[in-house]
């Protein structure tokens, strides 16, 4: 099964690359949920959805450094380059830790920690 989870993962974050918000919200579950460490909860794709569409306008850069998984969990690693509303960029070190469901990305746990300007 954790095959099976790092390939949803690697085809749902590809659909964010390409800013197919829709196409990803396709591996999730009605009422996923995303904690974002210390920030907020997000409830359903809708919320999702409209988070997306401001967070996401510019689609992200990111790399994956490494993925673990367990059960119904997977954990990925790695970097995030997010691009705000003046255009200016900044990294992130990030671990995401989704939970499935059926074979859908049902909740995450999200700890985001920004690393500086990427220029």
């Amino acid at each position: 099964m954790s095959e099976h989870h790092k390939r949803v993962l690697e085809q749902a974050n590809a659909a964010i690359v390409r800013g197919d918000h829709e196409g990803f919200l396709a591996f999730c579950t009605e009422d996923t949920e995303w904690t974002f460490v210390g920030d907020r909860t997000l409830r359903g794709k809708d919320a999702v959805r409209r988070w997306m569409a401001e967070a996401y306008e510019v689609p992200p850069r990111f790399r994956v450094d490494r993925m673990l998984a367990e059960g119904d969990c997977l954990a990925a690693i790695g970097e995030i380059t997010l691009t705000d509303d003046a255009g200016k960029t900044a990294s992130h070190a990030y671990c995401d830790v989704w939970r499935f469901q059926d074979g859908k990305l049902a909740a995450l746990q999200a700890f985001v920690v920004e690393t500086g300007s990427a220029g």
